[in-house]
């Protein structure tokens, strides 16, 4: 007898005949957001008002202890700084360390010393410091009886010109301590350490160290 064979027929399962687990479900209608109930627009804005006064609160410690952008309002350092140029000023620097020769600082006037403009912080740059005997010889700094190399100058500047009133030279003196005798770069109109009533200024009236120009923006660079 010739073999049987068994044939097996493949059935398509449809939707209904699938287990209710691995039917595919029907599109739910999109859900609508309900509005903002007004405890979360409160809590929105106190959320707001908390960012903003931390930030301020942040700007505020870092102006007060450790940084702070000053505006230059004079011609005294050019032509290293120019009038309208902003500085950046570091006030935790001779926390760690000596005020050095060659820093740019910013300092504050005694009350009694600000003048009608109102301007009562200076930046100047640091050439003598406690202890050092300056003076001026034919137009060059000396620091104890040795020439001061003076790169950041512009081409031809003196220090103490006899045909120039406003850039007067520095009589043989030693500085005292606990302050620093400071000049502007543009010897030739600097209200500075060379006048009697400014002369040396006390180490604790600087504010701190000018560290980089941050504007004008072709300009940034560091000090």
């Amino acid at each position: 007898m010739p073999e049987s064979s068994t044939a097996t027929v493949d059935r398509a399962v449809t939707d209904t005949d699938a287990p209710a687990e691995d039917r595919p479900r029907a599109a739910s209608a999109p859900a609508h957001r309900m509005p903002a109930e007004p405890a979360d627009r409160v809590r929105s804005a106190v959320e707001w008002v908390a960012v903003i006064v931390g930030a301020l609160v942040v700007a505020l410690v870092v102006k007060t202890f450790l940084f702070q952008a000053f505006f230059i309002p004079s011609a005294s350092m050019e032509p290293t700084l120019q009038k309208g140029d902003r500085v950046i000023v570091n006030k935790l620097s001779y926390d760690a360390h000596e005020v050095n020769r060659g820093d740019v600082i910013v300092f504050e006037l005694a009350p009694d010393e600000v003048g009608p403009d109102g301007i009562k912080d200076l930046i100047k740059r640091v050439v003598g410091l406690p202890g050092d005997v300056i003076e001026t010889r034919d137009g060059v700094v000396y620091i104890n009886d040795r020439a001061l190399e003076e790169p950041y100058l512009a081409d031809g500047m003196v220090t103490g010109d006899p045909d120039d009133g406003q850039n007067p030279s520095i009589s043989r003196q030693t500085v005292p301590e606990g302050h620093v005798f400071v000049l502007g770069d543009n010897r030739s109109n600097s209200a500075d350490s060379r006048y009697p009533y400014r002369g040396p200024i006390p180490i604790d009236t600087i504010i701190g160290r000018a560290f980089v120009l941050i504007w004008p923006p072709d300009a940034i660079g560091g000090l």
